[in-house]
């Protein structure tokens, strides 16, 4: 059994990481904390082998916290903020979740645990799409839209967000493509530009550089997506 903590001020991203590691029959949460000055007296008298850490903390920061733990169990650090990728590594951290992320990514990032590997292995928890649900819940303004994957053409990134296309209308998310591609089945979805993840069973013709769902809608495929596009789905 692995036993490890969440350090995390976000009442929703605690509540992802409790719900991702019980659904780990290897990891055991020991606890969850707030601030990391409160998580340092707890590390004093329980032995820990793994701690969920976020960079943005009241009081000390994650990396401040990190330079002054002496005796260090593994780290997985959870941010929204990419740029502090390159820092943590110089702390020899297992791995770094980026916001939001999926139940796959945590699972991958918890295989790099050394003491995790054969348990993982031991409960065939396989780090794929293969369990994504078949309806999604689409948070639009107060409410909640039910979506059916099958039902999904395209998503497009626009900015800070993206937009999910059905035959009917498009949706608009707060969802980074980024969290799209690594929720939505890999074998059903596929991204062909860096704008676009596509649904290849909604695929009519491809024609040049443009893949279409019908006569009047089509996305483009981009260049350093294309080969990959046509080994992986036109042969």
């Amino acid at each position: 059994m692995i036993r490890c903590i969440i350090i995390e001020d976000q009442p929703p991203a605690q509540r992802v990481l409790q719900k991702f590691i019980g659904d780990v029959e290897s990891l055991e949460l020991k606890a969850t904390f707030a601030d990391a000055l409160k998580a340092m007296d707890f590390l004093k008298s329980e032995p820990i082998d793994l701690i969920f850490l976020d960079i943005h903390l009241p009081k000390i920061s994650g990396i401040a916290f990190l330079k002054a733990l002496p005796n260090k169990p593994h780290v997985i650090l959870t941010t929204a903020f990419s740029e502090y990728a390159l820092e943590s590594y110089e702390y020899q951290v297992v791995d770094y979740l980026l916001k939001p992320f999926s139940f796959e990514r945590f699972v991958k990032a918890v295989s790099k645990v050394p003491a995790a590997r054969v348990a993982l292995h031991k409960e065939k928890i396989v780090p794929e799409n293969n369990s994504t649900p078949e309806i999604l819940f689409i948070k639009s303004g107060y409410e909640h839209l039910r979506i059916s994957i099958e039902d999904i053409l395209f998503i497009r990134s626009e900015a800070d967000y993206t937009e999910i296309f059905t035959p009917e209308k498009k949706h608009l998310t707060s969802h980074s493509l980024k969290y799209w591609s690594q929720t939505l089945p890999s074998g059903q979805f596929t991204q062909v530009h860096k704008s676009y993840i596509v649904n290849t069973r909604r695929i009519l013709k491809v024609s040049g550089n443009s893949i279409f769902f019908d006569k009047d809608t089509f996305v483009p495929i981009g260049r350093a997506f294309k080969e990959e596009f046509v080994e992986g789905y036109l042969k």
